[in-house]
């Protein structure tokens, strides 16, 4: 069954000079096995083909549930240099949320904490 990301994690984004940071984090241990499964840096930088013209790095961070992204060559300079609308990256993190992923046909959806609802 195919879900948008954003059903079973949440993501932050910002600069990290010409490239840009983008975590997602996921509700719980069994999303996060999904999350680290099916976000590769292949289909990362497939998702933000139109902006990402460098390569993409992950790091693992399973304390927190979560993976961390820099997407390089993808703010156009980055901050005051760039004549992007979003030269931070800030709706990068928005962006991977709208990515389809495979889950279990019997996936339940996991119940979102309070304090990202």
């Amino acid at each position: 069954m195919k879900i948008s990301l954003s059903k079973i994690a949440y993501a932050r984004s910002g600069d990290k000079g010409d490239g840009s940071n983008v975590g997602v984090v996921a509700y719980n241990q069994q999303c996060y096995e999904i999350i680290k499964g099916v976000l590769t840096t292949s289909r990362v930088k497939e998702h933000f083909k139109e902006i990402c013209f460098g390569d993409v790095d992950r790091y693992e961070a399973p304390n927190l549930l979560a993976l961390n992204f820099i997407l390089h060559d993808s703010l156009g300079g980055g901050g005051s240099e760039s004549l992007k609308t979003d030269a931070q990256g800030k709706t990068h993190g928005l962006g991977i949320l709208f990515m389809e992923i495979e889950v279990p046909d019997d996936f339940e959806l996991p119940v979102r904490p309070a304090s990202v609802c």
